[in-house]
C-alpha cells in the first residue's frame, strides 16, 4: 500500500546546511547505496533501516527512513513555542519506525522474551518486529542538523553489529533507554515514576533544581525566545530538553551542588533485574535510588546512542545535531578529514559547538567562575567526555590537586580492581578500565578532601567499568553484574566522604548512563554501514555513517544544439563554501541508443566542452561522468538525474514525487 500526504510549504531548514543528506546530485548514488544496504546478501541479514534527509534546490527537507518491509517519509514544522511537529507525507508498505513506544521491553523478563531466548541471556536477540522507535522521527531528524552529519545512517538489526556479545548506536528502544534517576534536595523521595523523559532533559531539570536563572537561549528549531516572542524561558543557551517536573519536589530547600554518576553503558533493564530481585546487592546505587525518584521506563537517549554524542547531550541539553559531537568519528567535510573524538580521548572539548552551553559553564555563569580557593564554582568532569568549561577536567589535562597526594589515594584502593579484568579482558583491550575507573575516584576523593579550596559545585562523573564489561561479556552477563559490584563500591567511597564532610544531605545525586546495551550475535561479523564501500562505492564510513563522495555537475547546451559544455566539482564545499573543481573526469555523452556522441575529460577548472547532434534534444541525450575517488554519476543533458528509483526496485511500486 502507498499513501501520499500533501507536500506542505516546508518552513524547517536546518540551522545548518552543510552537504548533510542527500542532494539533487546525490540522488543516484543515494538511492544505490540504500539499495545495496538492503538487498545485498549481508544487507537482508544486517540491516533494519536506512535513514536520511533529502535536500532539494531550495533547501527545503524531507527525512525518509527505507527498509526491505516499508518506506516512511515526514517533514517537520515549527510549532510556534520553538519546538516542531512532524507530518508523515508518505508511506509505501510498512512504515519501518511507526511503532515509537518509549516504554516498551523496559523490563528484564520483556526484554528476554522479545529476544525469544528468556533463559539464555547470550542469545536473547531481538528482531525488529518486537522493537520499538522511541521519539523516531526527532531523534533522527536532529541529527542532520549538523553539518557533519552523514548522508546515509544505518540502522542495523538490534543484534547485529560487530565482535563483542554487548553493541549499542541505535534509535531502537533497547540501545536508547538509560536509567535515570535524581536523589537528593530538589527530588521526589522514594518515589517510582511513571513518565516520558529524553537525555536532553537532564541538564535542565538540574538547572530547575538549583534555581538557575533563566536566560533568553535557543529552542530546538534554533530561535531565541526572544524571537519567538516569549519571555527568556531557557535554562541554558541552547536547550532541546525540558525540565521532568514529574520527578521535582517543588517543598523544601534545593541543593547546594550537583554530582552526576554517570554509569556508562549500563543496561536499563539489568540494573531493574539487580534492585528487584538481587536483595543486598549494589547497596550504594540502592541506598541513592530507594530514597530518590527513579523513572520506572528510564529516559531516551540522543541518536546515535553512543558514547561522545550521548554524554555531551546530558551535559548541554542539546542533541548531538546541534552540540556538534555526531558520532564518536566522523567526516568533517570542509576539511575533507575524519575526526575521532573517541579515539582521540583527550582534547575534544574543540569539537563542541560554540552555540551551545556546557552545565559546568552554566554553574560558572550563575555561580562565578571559581578562584583556585574558595570563590565561585568549582566545577570538574571525571573521565568524562563532557568536559568544556570544567576546572577539573580529567580529559582536557586539567587536574587540580597534588599529584603525589593523587597517587597515594590511587593506591588506597587498588586492591578492589578484580584482577579478573587483566586475566580475562586483555586481547580486548578493555584490562585497564578497572584502573581507570580507580584513578576517577581517587580524583573526586581529594577534590573533597583537600581543604585549601571550597568543595566543588558539580561534578560530572563517568564509570566506564559496566560499559566495556557489558561489552566483552553481553549485558546480562554475571561478569557484567560483577563491574557494576565494583562501581557500586566506588561510589560507596564517594557518598561515605561527602557524609564525613557533612555534605551528603545538601547534594543532589544524578544517575543515569550514556546509552543502553543489546545482545549481539557475534557469529555474524555484521557491519552493514560498510556494504557500499566494500562494494566499490566511494564513500567516507564511520559506522553507522555513510558519507558518499560525489561530484555535482552543472551542464549548459548552446541554443542551437550544436555544443555543450559541463562543469564537474566536488560536491562537498570547503569552509568558505567553495566547491572544488575535479580535473581529469571523463565524460561520455550518448544518445538514445548508446551511440557515442562526445568523449572528452575536465580541464584544471573543472570544465569541459564537448559537440552535439543539432536534432536530438537534450532530454534524448544521457550523460556519463567518472572521476577518480568520486562516484559515478549519471544524468540526461536536461539535467534529470537517472537513478534507481527505489519505490520501484523495492516494493514494485513507482510513485512521482
Amino acid at each position: 500500500m502507498t499513501t501520499t500526504g500533501p507536500n506542505p510549504a516546508l518552513n524547517d531548514d536546518p540551522p545548518l546546511i552543510g552537504g548533510q543528506g542527500l542532494a539533487s546530485h546525490q540522488q543516484e548514488s543515494g538511492n544505490l547505496a540504500i539499495l545495496k544496504l538492503l538487498t545485498s546478501r549481508d544487507g537482508k541479514r544486517w540491516t533494519d533501516f536506512v535513514a536520511t534527509m533529502r535536500v532539494d534546490e531550495a533547501n527545503h527537507c524531507s527525512y525518509e527512513a527505507w527498509a526491505l518491509r516499508g518506506m516512511v517519509r515526514w517533514v517537520r514544522l515549527r510549532d510556534g513555542c520553538g519546538g516542531y511537529d512532524y507530518q508523515v507525507i508518505e508511506v509505501v508498505g510498512e512504515n519501518p519506525i511507526e511503532r515509537q513506544d518509549p516504554f516498551a521491553l523496559s523490563s528484564y523478563d520483556e526484554e528476554l522474551t522479545a529476544g525469544g531466548a528468556p533463559d539464555d541471556v547470550m542469545r536473547a536477540f531481538v528482531p525488529h518486529e518486537r522493537l520499538t522507535y522511541p521519539y523516531a522521527y526527532e531523534r533522527i531528524s536532529q541529527l542532520f542538523d549538523a553539518p557533519d552529519a552523514p548522508d546515509l545512517v544505518v540502522e542495523a538489526e538490534s543484534y547485529a553489529f560487530g565482535r563483542q556479545p554487548g553493541q549499542h548506536g541505535n534509535v531502537d528502544v533497547i540501545q536508547s533507554r538509560s536509567p535515570l534517576v535524581f536523589s537528593g534536595p530538589g527530588a521526589k523521595r522514594g518515589a517510582s515514576i511513571i513518565a516520558t523523559a529524553k537525555q536532553v532533559d537532564v541538564a535542565p531539570t538540574i538547572a530547575a533544581m538549583l534555581g538557575f536563572p533563566i536566560v533568553d537561549g535557543r529552542h530546538m528549531d534554533g530561535r531565541r525566545c526572544s524571537e519567538l516572542g516569549h519571555e527568556a524561558c531557557r535554562f541554558l543557551r541552547w536547550q532541546d530538553g525540558e525540565v521532568i517536573e514529574a520527578v521535582r519536589e517543588p517543598r523544601g530547600a534545593g541543593p547546594e551542588r550537583v554530582y552526576l554518576l554517570l554509569l556508562d553503558g549500563q543496561s536499563h533493564t539489568e540494573l531493574r533485574y539487580r534492585l528487584e530481585r538481587d536483595p543486598g546487592s549494589i547497596p550504594n546505587l540502592r541506598r541513592l535510588i530507594e530514597c530518590g525518584a527513579m523513572l520506572e521506563h528510564g529516559s531516551i537517549t540522543n541518536f546515535p546512542s553512543i558514547t561522545w554524542p550521548s554524554h555531551n547531550a546530558i551535559g548541554t541539553g542539546a542533541w548531538c545535531g546541534h552540540h556538534g559531537i555526531v558520532n564518536p568519528s566522523y567526516y568533517m567535510r570542509a576539511q575533507q578529514q575524519v575526526v575521532s573524538p573517541q579515539g582521540q580521548q583527550f582534547d575534544t572539548a574543540a569539537f563542541l559547538s560554540g552555540r551551545v552551553e556546557t552545565l559546568f559553564e552554566a554553574f560558572h555563569r550563575v555561580y562565578g567562575d571559581w578562584d583556585g580557593a574558595h570563590g565561585g564554582a568549582l566545577t570538574a568532569s571525571i573521565i568524562e567526555p563532557c568536559v568544556r568549561g570544567a576546572d577539573h577536567a580529567t580529559l582536557e589535562r586539567r587536574l587540580v590537586g597534588d599529584r603525589a597526594w593523587l597517587i597515594e589515594l590511587t593506591r588506597e584502593t587498588e586492591h578492589e580492581i578484580s584482577p579478573r579484568w587483566k586475566d580475562e579482558l586483555e586481547e580486548h583491550g578493555h584490562k585497564m578500565m578497572g584502573e581507570i575507573d580507580n584513578r576517577g575516584l581517587a580524583q573526586a576523593r581529594q577534590l573533597f578532601l583537600d581543604h585549601s579550596h571550597a568543595p566543588p559545585r558539580f561534578v560530572f562523573h563517568e564509570f566506564s567499568q559496566p560499559d566495556s564489561a557489558a561489552h566483552d561479556y553481553g549485558p546480562h552477563h554475571e561478569g557484567a553484574r560483577q563491574a557494576l559490584d565494583e562501581t557500586d563500591l566506588r561510589i560507596g567511597h564517594i557518598l561515605g566522604l561527602l557524609e564525613e564532610l557533612g555534605l551528603f544531605e545538601s547534594t543532589l545525586f544524578v544517575i543515569t548512563t550514556d546509552h543502553g546495551m543489546a545482545v549481539q550475535d557475534v557469529t555474524l561479523l555484521a557491519n552493514p554501514a560498510r556494504i557500499p564501500e566494500r562494494d566499490g562505492m566511494a564513500t567516507v564510513t564511520t559506522e553507522p555513517f555513510i558519507y558518499l563522495r560525489d561530484v555535482e555537475v552543472e551542464i549548459e547546451v548552446a541554443h542551437d544544439g550544436r555544443s555543450g559544455r559541463a562543469w564537474v566539482r566536488d560536491h562537498d564545499g570547503n569552509t568558505a563554501g567553495d566547491h572544488a573543481p575535479v580535473e581529469g573526469a571523463d565524460i561520455l555523452v550518448t544518445d538514445h541508443v548508446d551511440g557515442v556522441v562526445a568523449r572528452t575529460r575536465t580541464n584544471r577548472d573543472g570544465l569541459a566542452g564537448f559537440a552535439l547532434p543539432a536534432d536530438i534534444a537534450p532530454s534524448g541525450l544521457r550523460m556519463a561522468v567518472r572521476a577518480d575517488g568520486f562516484n559515478p554519476r549519471h544524468l540526461l543533458l536536461d539535467g534529470k538525474n537517472l537513478a534507481v528509483d527505489l519505490r520501484e526496485a523495492l516494493y514494485g511500486q513507482e510513485v512521482n514525487e
